[in-house]
């Protein structure tokens, strides 16, 4: 107990004064996640508007594909974009193993699934309010997926947020992809581990609440959101 105590008090102490690799791990976790959700939200919410407007044969199939990649392994994801960047893969000519930007598509094929399946049951329940009233005035495609995603702001927003928070703790395909090198691919999630097994538990504390204050501030966002939905208000 003595020695969680001080453990802890250790940790808050870096995170007090800003602990130089402390500060960067975070930083760089954040950098390498904000920038796999932007991306996946532009892909994810136009597909999920696309999937609730449009009908076609495969459909159903389709949606529960999508539905089933929300739970895709992330250590096969990280196996997968692995032997596509490696030297002998198809893009080993890139050279982007073990950079920040392998983690960044590793995070993408992970997240996209998770923010197109929420966003698409979000505007599935809008498109069946919104349906008599788009057609009658003859809107075209493209126009009937900018109203969704334009009044369903809040519940997209809470699905981006959804992958946020998926990605953030992420560790298996970051591991796999990064190679958790000090000063370049090293985020929260693999720091984490690595300070435990190397027996520095402060600084693996201190890593430790940084990524639980992030989830729970995001979990109050989502809280908070999918409240003022249902209030109706902004």
């Amino acid at each position: 107990m003595n020695d969680l105590l001080a453990g802890l008090q250790s940790a808050f102490g870096l995170i007090i004064h800003l602990d130089h690799d402390l500060v960067e791990i975070s930083l760089r976790s954040l950098q390498v996640t904000i920038s796999a959700v932007l991306i996946s939200a532009v892909i994810g919410l136009p597909f999920g508007a696309w999937l609730s407007v449009t009908r076609f044969r495969y459909r159903r199939l389709a949606i529960a594909l999508l539905n089933a990649l929300m739970g895709l392994p992330p250590v096969v994801v990280g196996l997968f974009v692995y032997i596509l960047l490696s030297r002998s893969g198809p893009f080993g000519v890139l050279d982007l193993l073990f950079t920040p930007t392998a983690m960044i598509i590793a995070q993408v094929i992970i997240v996209t699934p998770i923010i197109a399946s929420i966003s698409h049951q979000s505007m599935r329940d809008l498109w069946f309010l919104y349906h008599d009233l788009l057609i009658s005035i003859k809107t075209t495609k493209w126009q009937r997926m900018k109203a969704l995603l334009w009044d369903g702001r809040r519940s997209l927003l809470t699905a981006t947020l959804t992958g946020f928070g998926r990605g953030i703790g992420e560790i298996g395909a970051i591991m796999i992809v990064g190679g958790n090198i000090d000063h370049l691919t090293r985020v929260l999630t693999t720091a984490i581990a690595l300070e435990v097994g190397k027996g520095d538990f402060p600084l693996a504390l201190g890593l430790g609440i940084v990524l639980i204050s992030m989830a729970i501030l995001i979990n109050l966002a989502i809280h908070i959101l999918s409240r003022t939905e249902r209030e109706g208000t902004w």
